[in-house]
């Protein structure tokens, strides 16, 4: 165990954000924190962290417990370069390579006899630090840095620049690449995929799954979540709730958790009716009253369940007016850019009705502007983009531009479509949350996610057969973008979209463009099969790589090492396993002889409960004991 929460309460003002809210984290384990907008996520970690003190309860660690936190958003300010930056992570092996070369240093100094107990002194000294030195990781730390900067897009050529020069999504990345350098035994990142692309996701995807600690994250990213967490606690009405597995398997739970629970409760309901209505059928009879009394008195001890409450979700229906013709969209030539500054050229693509197409591609190649081009809101530089027949375009803008900040929200719909009636309005206001005083709030007061919501509040009415879309999935929420996913899902029209999101892009496109400097490349399929066309030839050019640059002699020595980092970590995993099963199987033992307990098993919800119980515990036998067996078959 390395940390745990234990009743853990938090409000600002009237407002209860956290109610006694309990959790543990073990040693390695991957852990995300879900949540719609407002939830409390980054409270309760910056109570975790220590940066924010709850009302309640406390948090225990274990001793001597390492955390690297990374704010949301939160970029370094400093006036150092960036490698001396990074080269502050290693401050304590740095001191003790100066300590060594001061020991060799004296070590070589002819007056002292080699002999002498100053001299063997000195040796056991510079053996025990060359030891840590060596087993820290001493000897590469400085590739270590240089692997984590280039990863995360720093050339070695910024690695002199200053880092309060740097801009603020450059800042977020480093203080990223500074909280991993540290490798702490917890690390707990809030929202650390912001102002990453693609190319840097895939690599923080792939340096987590190595990663040696644990690590708690929170994201919106489902498909960062799908690739990295084990287990999943989402956050709702201030209380926190466990699921094992990933997003996707958390979805799944969640939705058979709510089936589960509406079923009881219906269940519930009818026995209440049933029993009230024998009650009003015999109470005043002379013959029945004792049983109808009886039945009252059981009926007046039941534990009553309340109704799960149906979340509120964004109503979103992408309809059109008139189909278009086959052919939609062609760029002949096409170069895209600005007076004076080309981004991309010789775009050359052709987009038929009905498909979904996703550009993607580096930050700052010209994707927007494409997107621009198609849309008719910048000329192209040369070439050409041809619409076919009968097509109608709507446009969702990346920072929702369109938007009127000196309207209220009411206004911004209803000025842009003024034939529509008032009550047509508010009704498509309120499917998009915006209830009530909601649709008199100004528009340059709304939040990135309202925002969003509103700007495809107007998309939708416009019943466009095209539709262009500059990351639609920006600022919402997860029950957000599931419900856009959803209505996208059966549009009848064509869609042109830019998202880094790629659990989106898995879900709508049908087809990838890969827009680089000199034109574009097709992929006829999702992102996962955009990536594994594209990940293999990139995975030998990196072996080939490391295999010209690394030392046979230096291979064969880390090669030992993991290999010995596994063993330990086997034999670790294995004994935690054997206690967690003795655990498991104790509790199945308890469980069983409660359930022949009259108290038990006479009341009917008692029982069931227990019964629930009885298989998840059984359920997570079965898993903990298959984990044993692959352990002590894989050290074998």
């Amino acid at each position: 165990m390395l940390l745990q929460a234990a009743h853990i309460s938090k409000s600002f003002g009237a407002r209860q954000v956290l109610t006694s809210v309990n959790f543990n984290i073990q040693e390695g384990e991957r852990i995300g924190i879900v949540g719609i907008n407002g939830a409390g996520k980054s409270t309760l970690i910056k109570i975790i962290t220590g940066s924010l003190a709850p009302d309640e309860g406390k948090i225990i660690k274990a001793r001597d417990l390492s955390i690297s936190y990374l704010a949301q958003d939160y970029g370094m300010d400093s006036e150092q370069t960036i490698w001396n930056e990074m080269l502050s992570v290693f401050s304590h092996l740095i001191g003790i390579e100066k300590q060594l070369r001061h020991i060799e240093k004296r070590l070589s100094d002819p007056s002292l006899t080699a002999g002498s107990n100053t001299y063997q002194q000195l040796l056991m000294e510079y053996d025990s630090l060359s030891s840590f030195f060596e087993n820290n990781g001493g000897f590469e730390y400085e590739a270590n840095i240089r692997g984590v900067l280039n990863g995360l897009k720093f050339r070695n050529t910024d690695f002199n620049t200053p880092v309060n020069t740097l801009s603020g999504g450059q800042k977020t990345r480093l203080a990223l690449a500074r909280c991993l350098l540290g490798t702490p035994d917890l690390l707990v990142l809030d929202e650390p995929t912001n102002y990453l692309d693609m190319d840097n996701l895939t690599w923080l995807e792939q340096y987590l799954q190595a990663y040696p600690g644990a690590i708690l994250i929170v994201s919106h990213d489902r498909y960062f979540l799908d690739a990295l967490v084990k287990v999943i606690y989402e956050l709702d009405g201030a209380r926190l709730t466990r699921f094992n597995g990933n997003y996707t398997n958390f979805v799944r739970q969640k939705g058979e958790l709510a089936e589960q629970q509406l079923k009881a409760y219906k269940k519930q309901q009818e026995y209440i009716s049933r029993t009230e209505e024998f009650i009003r059928r015999n109470i005043a009879a002379k013959d029945t009253t004792r049983r109808a009394q009886s039945r009252l008195k059981a009926l007046e001890k039941t534990k009553r369940l309340t109704r799960p409450i149906k979340e509120r979700i964004v109503t979103v229906f992408f309809d059109v007016t008139h189909p278009s013709g086959q052919e939609v969209c062609q760029a002949n030539c096409l170069t895209i850019g600005y007076p004076g500054l080309v981004l991309a050229q010789v775009i050359n693509f052709k987009i038929y009705r009905g498909e979904r197409v996703v550009i993607i591609g580096p930050n700052g190649i010209g994707k927007s502007t494409l997107l621009k081009t198609i849309a008719g809101l910048l000329p192209p530089v040369e070439g050409d983009i041809q619409l076919g027949n009968l097509v109608k375009i709507g446009y969702y803008a990346q920072e929702h531009q369109g938007l009127n900040h000196e309207k209220n929200v009411l206004q911004e719909l209803w000025d842009r479509y003024p034939l529509m009636n008032e009550l047509d309005i508010r009704k498509t206001l309120g499917g998009f949350l915006f209830s009530g005083d909601d649709v008199n709030k100004s528009v340059a007061d709304l939040s990135g996610g309202e925002k969003s919501r509103l700007a495809l509040a107007a998309l939708m009415l416009q019943k466009a057969n095209l539709l262009l879309m500059d990351e639609p999935t920006n600022h919402l929420d997860l029950p957000g973008k599931e419900a856009l996913e959803n209505a996208l899902a059966s549009y009848p029209g064509t869609i042109i979209f830019i998202s880094h999101d790629r659990y989106f892009i898995n879900k709508i496109a049908t087809c990838v463009l890969e827009l680089s400097s000199y034109g574009v490349t097709t992929y006829y399929g999702n992102y996962d099969y955009y990536w594994q066309k594209k990940s293999m030839p990139q995975e030998l050019e990196k072996a080939k790589t490391f295999k010209n640059n690394q030392s046979h002699e230096k291979i064969q020595y880390l090669l030992r090492k993991a290999e010995e980092r596994k063993k330990r970590k086997y034999q670790r995993q294995i004994t935690e396993l054997e206690q967690s099963i003795a655990n498991l199987e104790e509790t199945i033992s308890k469980l069983e002889s409660e359930l022949y307990q009259p108290e038990v098993y006479q009341n009917y919800q008692v029982y069931r409960k227990r019964q629930s119980q009885l298989e998840q515990t059984r359920s997570a036998l079965q898993e903990h004991m298959e984990k044993w067996l692959a352990l002590v078959e894989g050290e074998a």
